[in-house]
């Protein structure tokens, strides 16, 4: 959409949401108000860009009765440039599920009960993580391991502050998706050998009822009795639940909830996110096949991270990331970790547009 057709809309959605009838639909004036936080950034900076370039004009007119207009002008310059580059960014092609709550699954893989340690040790970089950043965790499903790991666990992750223009937990987590690489000496290790596992990481964006809908008869619900570690029973009713859903073959199972009914939901709850990130890489694939096989700076199907204990070190393989803070890491801080896939996927997106331009 051209700038002009965004302003456009943004002043068009501005007087919808100063009608109170509007507001009589709860759902359309919380459709409205996210559309109009988003546009908002756009229009502040492009008014702001022609504001400046009224002032540079003018001060370029006074610079030659007054040395101080001449200094002003090439501060306005500078600004100028800086409100473009910030202009290119917002008007970037926004992820559609950058304003959504996640799914995050986490299990262990190649390497046993090491491999399961790490997968807890992941875990709680996660929900250490959403504590600093502000999140809401939940952990909706888990399998514990004998020692004290996970062979897998699932979260939920929310933004708790549900303003129309705070930025989704999407946003910040999509890149984390991938088979995670962990050097140390495990604790099982007698002979102080270091050792190489692997874990895998899931994220999907948190789909709603009206993102996905699931005809009952695409579902085969079977039923069971949970089990804790080492199989040990851990209620005598068949509460856990396990979903297939047929056409596609994805199976879940939930089993953390006391009542089949909560297993359930919860089920329910993830196969809507895998379902719908099922759709999206369709969709994707299909629209830009030639240039996923060309850019592979962030493709979170790959290996994408190795945790190297002896080094203190974590090194992100996608974007050349190394930092020597590994425990800090852990202990959840995140934020340049993050950061840095999140600038080397807008650089990608800037070059493309560049091109395409």
């Amino acid at each position: 959409m051209k700038l002009d057709e965004l302003i456009s809309e943004y002043t068009d959605i501005e007087g919808r949401l100063a009608d109170p009838s509007v507001h009589a639909d709860q759902a359309l004036a919380r459709k409205l108000g996210k559309r109009y936080a988003a546009l908002r950034p756009i229009v502040e900076t492009y008014r702001e860009l022609g504001s400046t370039e009224d002032d540079l004009a003018a001060a370029r007119e006074l610079a030659g009765e007054d040395a101080a207009f001449a200094a002003e002008a090439e501060d306005l310059e500078k600004r100028i440039v800086e409100l473009e580059e910030r202009l290119r960014h917002l008007l970037l092609p926004r992820d559609p599920s950058d304003d959504k709550d996640v799914i995050l699954e986490i299990k262990a893989g190649e390497g046993g009960e090491e491999s399961a340690l790490f997968a807890g040790d992941l875990l709680r970089m996660y929900l250490r993580y959403g504590e600093r950043v502000g999140w809401k965790t939940e952990i909706i499903d888990s399998h514990p391991s004998d020692l004290g790991g996970y062979k897998d666990v699932t979260v939920a992750v929310k933004n708790k502050s549900g303003a129309p223009d705070a930025e989704g937990v999407w946003t910040r987590l999509k890149f984390e998706g991938g088979v995670h690489r962990v050097q140390r000496v495990p604790a099982t290790e007698s002979q102080g050998r270091i050792h190489t596992s692997a874990v895998g990481v899931l994220v999907t964006p948190e789909a709603e009822e009206v993102d996905v809908q699931i005809d009952p008869n695409d579902l085969r619900i079977d039923v069971y009795r949970s089990s804790g570690p080492g199989g040990q029973s851990v209620n005598t009713t068949d509460s856990a639940v396990r979903i297939t859903h047929l056409p596609t073959g994805v199976v879940v199972s939930c089993q953390n909830e006391k009542s089949q009914l909560q297993n359930k939901e919860q089920a329910l709850r993830i196969l809507r996110s895998r379902l719908l990130a099922i759709a999206q890489e369709e969709a994707e694939a299909a629209a830009s096949a030639e240039r996923k096989s060309q850019v592979r700076t962030v493709d979170r199907s790959e290996r994408v991270r190795t945790y190297n204990y002896p080094e203190n070190r974590i090194s992100d393989h996608r974007v050349g990331y190394k930092a020597y803070n590994l425990d800090q890491v852990l202990d959840g801080d995140l934020h340049n970790v993050v950061q840095a896939l999140v600038d080397a996927d807008t650089e990608r997106r800037l070059a493309e547009a560049r091109q395409s331009s």
